[in-house]
């Protein structure tokens, strides 16, 4: 039994226990409201055992409502359990008078603090509440957009979450054909780049000598990844997907190889949204790389660029903009009116690299960061720019993406951190000379596209 296991059953054991000092005859909450009213006794300063008890029945029923009572839950949180603003406002005044009394500076911090994060915190004593709380974050993202008022509830989410789930905490696994079923289930139905159709899909690509995937798991979701890497091993940087998911071709031993490929990146929780793994899993799969097979030089992606066509479509839309001038009048009316669904024609080869160039290192968010979400991970992570290739991605997803279009991204370890603090400091974006030369061609914009996103 894993010591997971073992503490989860010893959690259950208590809350069982904990149901004698509880009086719960009573029916499930059949409100949100009345769920809140739950939680506020779960705030009370109960035992441990009614507490663990208390905090698994508010899992329990928060499952059993239907969508508007977990809204109405929501509501609740964002309405109830942040901070005391009476208590916090005679704290400041407090720290006026005196700034340099520590008790006072302490008053004030422990005040500010919502009451909604130390609510988290008890729910996450009931067994199975790591899971049950990522579950409700992830209710909680979907219904942000039409729900404002809950950002601050996220926020307090947010916050636990990146404590809870930070590096220190995490295991690298790597995932090979004797990893139990229900994983590899998970990574099938996870795997968010390049669709594995069946089981021998997936086994080409754990299975094999040239072929690697490693995931980050947690200790409280033992059987759950928080975020997978797929990695193909090669003698080249690819350009082009299809033949590194083929289904025949010819592989090679992984000590031939002199480039790992990390092909496909997948986070796993919507619930984790925000939190960051994938930095950290891509440095310690360089290093266990490295240390297995030291004829490794090389370590590159092949990445989509999911914003491209969005952010195109929304520039052809834009009379006179700029970076449009590289089209010609023909290309403009078959991207304007749909057209690249199927493979485009030759002449648009350079025109959309050249574009894509510029979307990648000049369109910015908020003037500092790439719009690209897959260009903000990489390039944040200290890679360069290294190379876009043309037809690399025909699939339909592919085409209705970036047609077609993928981005090698380089992760050269002499320059990574030089790398990093430049994006981090100034945004500046590190791209190599065949990149640049496409730049050239397409002229640079004085103001930057809002992000279509935020």
């Amino acid at each position: 039994m894993s010591s997971s296991s073992f503490f989860n059953d010893l959690l259950a054991s208590i809350a069982e226990q904990g149901r004698h000092f509880l009086d719960l005859r009573r029916d499930r909450p059949p409100s949100g409201r009345a769920l809140g009213d739950l939680c506020e006794a779960l705030l009370s300063g109960r035992g441990e055992a009614s507490g663990v008890a208390l905090a698994r029945d508010v899992l329990a029923s928060y499952v059993a409502l239907p969508p508007e009572g977990r809204a109405e839950f929501f509501d609740e949180l964002a309405a109830r359990f942040g901070p005391d603003r009476d208590k916090v406002e005679e704290a400041a005044r407090s720290v006026l008078e005196d700034p340099l009394d520590e008790a006072r500076l302490r008053r004030l911090h422990a005040v500010s603090e919502p009451r909604r994060q130390e609510l988290i915190r008890r729910l996450n004593l009931a067994p199975g509440g790591t899971s049950a709380l990522v579950g409700m974050r992830r209710e909680l993202l979907a219904g942000l957009r039409e729900h404002p008022r809950w950002t601050d509830v996220d926020r307090d989410f947010e916050h636990l979450f990146s404590s809870w789930f930070n590096r220190g905490f995490l295991v690298m696994r790597r995932i090979d054909w004797s990893t139990p079923a229900v994983i590899l289930e998970r990574i099938i139905r996870y795997e968010a780049v390049h669709e594995i159709r069946d089981w021998d899909d997936l086994r080409r690509r754990i299975d094999v000598p040239d072929r690697r995937l490693y995931a980050f798991f947690h200790p409280a979701l033992v059987d759950d990844p928080l975020i997978f890497v797929e990695v193909a091993l090669t003698k080249a940087i690819p350009d082009a997907i299809p033949p590194i998911l083929a289904e025949q071709r010819t592989g090679i031993d992984g000590i031939e190889a002199n480039t790992a490929v990390f092909y496909s990146i997948s986070n796993c929780q919507e619930g984790l949204r925000g939190i960051s793994f994938g930095n950290f899993l891509i440095k310690q799969v360089v290093e266990e790389l490295r240390r297995d097979l030291p004829n490794l030089k090389t370590f590159v992606t092949l990445s989509p660029v999911p914003g491209l066509r969005t952010w195109l479509g929304k520039a052809l839309a834009e009379e006179g903009h700029p970076a449009l001038s590289v089209l010609t009048p023909e290309l403009r009316e078959l991207l304007a009116n749909g057209g690249g669904e199927a493979q485009l024609p030759e002449e648009a080869r350079e025109p959309l690299r050249a574009l894509c160039a510029h979307y990648l290192a000049r369109e910015k968010r908020g003037g500092r960061k790439p719009l690209d979400p897959v260009a903000r991970f990489h390039l944040g992570n200290g890679a360069r720019l290294e190379r876009i290739n043309w037809n690399a991605d025909p699939s339909r997803n592919g085409m209705r993406q970036s047609f077609g279009l993928m981005v090698n991204y380089l992760y050269d370890l002499g320059d990574i951190e030089k790398n990093h603090e430049a994006f981090e400091a100034q945004g500046t974006v590190a791209a190599a000379s065949s990149v640049t030369r496409l730049l050239k061609s397409v002229p640079e914009l004085r103001t930057q596209t809002p992000d279509p996103v935020a």
